[in-house]
């Protein structure tokens, strides 16, 4: 048997993508799913095709843990892309990937979006010079981000991004460096600016029901 990666590490092998819920891990060759590239469990190879409720049943997981957000909020966001115009499960990403903690993320302030969570909860960062602690904070076009000019969170920002300087910063994302660590919203993103392999359409088709 392969050694023990842990409950998150298991996450990502049954979804059978990397959920980067282990920071920098899941971007080394230490990623459990780049050695074990299969589900979890001694009959996972024989399991069947999954019906149309499970495939999408099974995207929408795949967005949930990939997010870090529970049902409820879920089913708020999805409701609102439906309300939305243009195309609903295009929407619903784009939601998902215009929130705070996967902004900070993305920038390489933070190692996962757990990390980024924790820094927004405990204060750590301001939104047009105003601090937020909600990690779900939906940021617009022209929308800066800082951290604190504390030296503290300074500190803790430039280490981070030292250790995620390999992470590509998406272009609807200006960061900065210099004296303060910045970052600017320039554009909504698009669906090829989301990393996650997943099909939008069989989740409104689940939801839609």
């Amino acid at each position: 048997m392969g050694r023990y990666t842990g409950p998150k590490c298991r996450l990502c092998r049954r979804e059978g993508m990397k959920l980067f819920l282990k920071g920098t891990r899941c971007e080394s060759e230490k990623c459990a799913i780049a050695r074990r590239d299969y589900p979890p469990g001694q009959v996972s190879m024989r399991r069947g095709k999954p019906s149309a409720f499970g495939e999408g049943l099974r995207e929408k997981q795949k967005v949930k843990r990939f997010y870090g957000v529970l049902e409820k909020q879920f089913r708020r966001y999805f409701a609102e892309a439906s309300h939305s115009k243009g195309n609903t499960g295009e929407t619903l990403l784009q939601i998902f990937e215009r929130r705070l903690d996967n902004v900070i993320c993305k920038m390489g302030w933070a190692q996962s979006r757990a990390e980024a969570r924790q820094l927004i909860c405990h204060g750590h960062i301001n939104v047009n010079s105003k601090r937020v602690n909600v990690p779900s904070f939906q940021l617009k076009i022209n929308d800066e981000v800082a951290a604190r000019v504390d030296a503290k969170t300074q500190k803790f920002v430039r280490m981070r991004l030292e250790e995620t300087k390999g992470r590509q910063c998406p272009s609807w994302i200006q960061a900065e460096g210099g004296d303060k660590v910045l970052g600017k919203v320039v554009a909504l993103p698009t669906r090829e600016d989301v990393s996650i392999p997943v099909q939008e359409q069989l989740i409104v088709e689940l939801l839609s029901k």
